[in-house]
């Protein structure tokens, strides 16, 4: 009789056990990167959307001059995009980003046409403008006690209306008096070349204020107040925060955004309209959660915005230069925020 060593063969039903015990500490492990590093799945959808859209876009889409225009529309929905991050990590929400942007750029179009205003004058005036929309709102949500989906979203209908009112229905172009282009106004519009690449100041613009405001929420006590307020609004006042100031200086921060990004638009597009970016609304959004930030407050960084800005414009500008029927634009568009809400549900229940 062989005393040697008892050897004992596992079994299929305790292979399989190992098995998903080994696939559930995988999950685990992506589950915590994807919390640690919230730009991680992002950065991977805007490569592998690039990718395909450089097979399918018969040749178009990696040109030097798609790719400055794909910037340049970046800019736009970048610029905004940053006030929506702020908001949205206080567990908020703005819905009438773009018609305050709308509206900014008409001011400061229609003061230098129509008063005479110098452009540096009409220009702080069309900012003071985007400051005083987003101290409304503040004042509104953090006083009175309303949700930011209902101020912004009756605010979304207030500006629209001023704005049309205000223009009468026109499109204005802020010339200067010879006919040329050259004054502040439409500075962010001014083209130069890198290398082959045609794209405008207001691109460098808009990456220079993600470098300040990337800096400010990681690197600020302002920034840090932010997070804390969106992570836990009670447990941050009982911390000695005061929530209501940080809300309020969050939303004008952000409306002073808007204000930039109506300064860019403005230069991009040469004139100003109640027709101009009329997607950036919903767009923003999606350029926030698919970059990241969570719906819920408190988690999210401001690469991630800028890198979902760019997966919206890829997938706009990819989708038509492959001939896409615009409806099913929009469907990719939508299927996209339902991945990334769903993924930031899921990366939230990452266990402590």
């Amino acid at each position: 009789m062989n005393r040697g060593v008892l050897m004992v063969t596992p079994t299929a039903s305790e292979d399989g056990a190992s098995s998903l015990v080994h696939q559930g500490n995988g999950l685990a492990r992506v589950q915590h990167a994807l919390h640690r590093y919230p730009t991680i799945s992002p950065l991977l959808v805007l490569i592998l959307s690039s990718i395909v859209f450089t097979i399918v876009g018969h040749g178009n889409f990696q040109k030097p001059s798609t790719i400055g225009i794909m910037l340049q529309q970046t800019a736009v929905l970048a610029a905004v995009a940053i006030g929506q991050t702020l908001i949205i990590l206080t567990a908020g929400v703005d819905l009438s980003v773009g018609t305050a942007m709308i509206l900014s750029h008409i001011v400061m179009a229609k003061l230098f046409i129509d008063q005479g205003m110098p452009t540096i004058i009409a220009l702080l005036l069309g900012l003071v403008v985007g400051v005083m929309m987003g101290a409304f709102h503040g004042w509104v949500v953090t006083k009175i006690g309303l949700p930011p989906f209902i101020v912004t979203l009756g605010t979304f209908y207030i500006y629209q209306s001023l704005a049309t009112l205000y223009i009468q229905g026109q499109t204005l172009f802020p010339k200067d008096a010879d006919g040329g282009t050259s004054n502040l106004l439409l500075w962010t519009g001014r083209n130069f070349k890198i290398g082959s690449m045609q794209i405008t100041t207001g691109v460098i613009l808009v990456l220079a204020m993600y470098v300040v405001f990337a800096f400010i929420l990681s690197n600020t006590a302002w920034g840090q107040r932010v997070y804390a307020t969106g992570d836990d609004r009670e447990a941050a006042r009982l911390a000695g925060i005061d929530t209501k100031r940080v809300l309020l200086s969050v939303y004008m921060v952000a409306g002073l955004l808007y204000g930039i990004g109506a300064w860019v638009q403005l230069g991009r597009s040469g004139s100003a309209s109640t027709n101009a970016a009329t997607d950036v609304n919903l767009e923003s959004i999606t350029a926030v959660v698919i970059g990241g930030t969570s719906l819920f407050g408190g988690r999210g960084r401001l690469w991630g915005t800028l890198v979902g800005a760019l997966i919206v414009i890829v997938f706009r500008l990819g989708l038509k230069l492959a001939e896409v029927d615009v409806a099913y634009q929009n469907l990719t568009i939508g299927m996209l925020i339902l991945v990334a809400v769903a993924l930031d549900q899921w990366i939230r229940k990452v266990a402590k």
